[in-house]
């Protein structure tokens, strides 16, 4: 069983397909979130990701300019960085979200994203 939400399986999808991560992740949510306007709008997972792609982490994109985030960007590598230097450490979305400390700012399923990502071996 995944480890990770829906909005992993949009990360994990939009990874492997070729073209620009930002129009393939709209493409992706409107597909899986066909009946929610506001999952297919919803920001931080995709600013997570594309914030990943950003920083050239992502296997087979480009690094690039894919996104204005500066929080979300920030969580998703610095959770890269934690993954990395705890590889034989399993975490669930909340756990690698607590290593993070960051107070009392809440998840939004950007974690999802870094752990789907992790997992099937798509962060170089």
């Amino acid at each position: 069983m995944p480890n990770y939400n829906e909005y992993g399986e949009v990360a994990i999808n939009v990874a492997k397909t070729k073209g620009n991560p930002e129009e393939n992740w709209k493409a992706e949510v409107k597909k899986d979130f066909f009946d929610s306007i506001s999952s297919q709008k919803k920001n931080c997972p995709k600013s997570a990701f594309l914030g990943l792609c950003e920083k050239g982490l992502v296997k087979g994109i480009p690094e690039g300019k894919y996104t204005r985030s500066i929080d979300n960007k920030a969580y998703a590598v610095k959770a890269i960085d934690i993954l990395k230097s705890n590889t034989k450490t399993t975490y669930t979305p909340k756990e690698l979200w607590e290593e993070l400390n960051l107070g009392d700012k809440r998840p939004n399923s950007q974690m999802d994203v870094v752990l789907a990502l992790w997992e099937n071996g798509l962060i170089k």
